[in-house]
């Protein structure tokens, strides 16, 4: 199991500020969450995962010291309704990579302890 420790800007991306993070054959860019209303209870987290080596790997969990809980979700079209959904991880295929972004996976922050606020810097550490 490998850990990487990544620092997530929990704003709005512009996009001359780069961001990445190396661990072994993975590359993450550009990790950001939405910045959040002052009563907002939750924010989503996005970033891409390439993966570089010639075997899978696999995003297993989050944590982060910015809310109560972060967890892995999915949002999936149910019958025309959007419903959000905590996974057990995400598959990065060998050579490949994955997009989390609004409507699909991302790192989900529940309980955050104070507003997301555009330009803020928060901890979050991805388990592979």
């Amino acid at each position: 199991m490998r850990i990487l420790m990544t620092v997530l800007a929990m704003a709005l991306a512009t996009p001359a500020l780069a961001h990445e993070f190396l661990l072994g054959d993975l590359h993450i860019d550009h990790p950001v969450a939405r910045a959040t209303t002052p009563m907002a209870q939750a924010s989503g987290g996005f970033m891409t995962i390439h993966n570089r080596g010639d075997q899978p790997d696999r995003l297993i969990a989050a944590t982060s010291d910015a809310s109560a809980r972060t967890e892995i979700h999915l949002t999936e079209d149910d019958n025309g309704v959007m419903r959000m959904r905590e996974v057990e991880g995400i598959e990065i295929p060998a050579g490949g990579m994955v997009e989390l972004k609004p409507g699909s996976f991302h790192v989900m922050f529940i309980g955050i302890n104070e507003p997301f606020n555009e330009g803020d810097t928060r901890n979050a550490v991805l388990t592979f």
